[in-house]
């Protein structure tokens, strides 16, 4: 293992947008395995100092590959198109025209079955738009386009927690 490699390199995975979540899930076991320090406690403490250094460096490669979202984020980053959300908020007017009716629709829900149903369009957006961005990274290979679509995916999931904190607001 190198400290170096990159997420898909350390988990031994392709590098595409398309991963087996349980496969995912099974090689993180076997790398912390690897790399827990009691592994190393007769080693002394520079050996677990180490160790706990690949535990963490294994555990945000997991948090990166496990989530489609970052995951679509952090190959664009690899293949030269940083996702700059806090400085590139650029949408097409027919996304800021989604996002404007969507805000409405969330002003005016006054009940559990009116953020529900905003919900279900909110999730099946989100589930296109991560389709979208599987096909511009695996078959396209368009990063900049994946780029923008990953943008609209963290609106998107703004907007999700959004609906969320109103759900909470409505059961108090």
């Amino acid at each position: 293992m190198n400290l170096q490699s990159d997420d898909f390199e350390l988990f031994g995975v392709p590098q595409r947008f398309a991963q087996d979540r349980a496969a995912l899930e099974a090689r993180w076991k076997e790398l912390q395995r690897e790399a827990h320090p009691d592994k190393f406690a007769a080693q002394g403490a520079a050996a677990q100092r180490v160790a706990m250094q690949w535990s963490v460096r294994i555990n945000e490669a997991y948090q990166r590959l496990k989530d489609p979202m970052r995951r679509a984020a952090y190959l664009c980053e690899l293949h030269g198109a940083p996702i700059r959300a806090e400085d590139n908020t650029a949408m097409p007017a027919e996304f800021l025209m989604q996002q404007m009716e969507w805000r409405e629709s969330l002003d005016d829900a006054h009940t559990v079955a009116e953020l529900a149903a905003l919900d279900d369009g909110v999730e099946q957006s989100q589930r296109q738009a991560l389709a979208l961005c599987g096909q511009l990274i695996d078959d396209q290979r368009d990063y900049a386009a994946a780029a923008k679509q990953v943008r609209a995916l963290m609106f998107i999931a703004r907007f999700a927690d959004d609906i969320e904190r109103r759900r909470d607001q409505l059961g108090q």
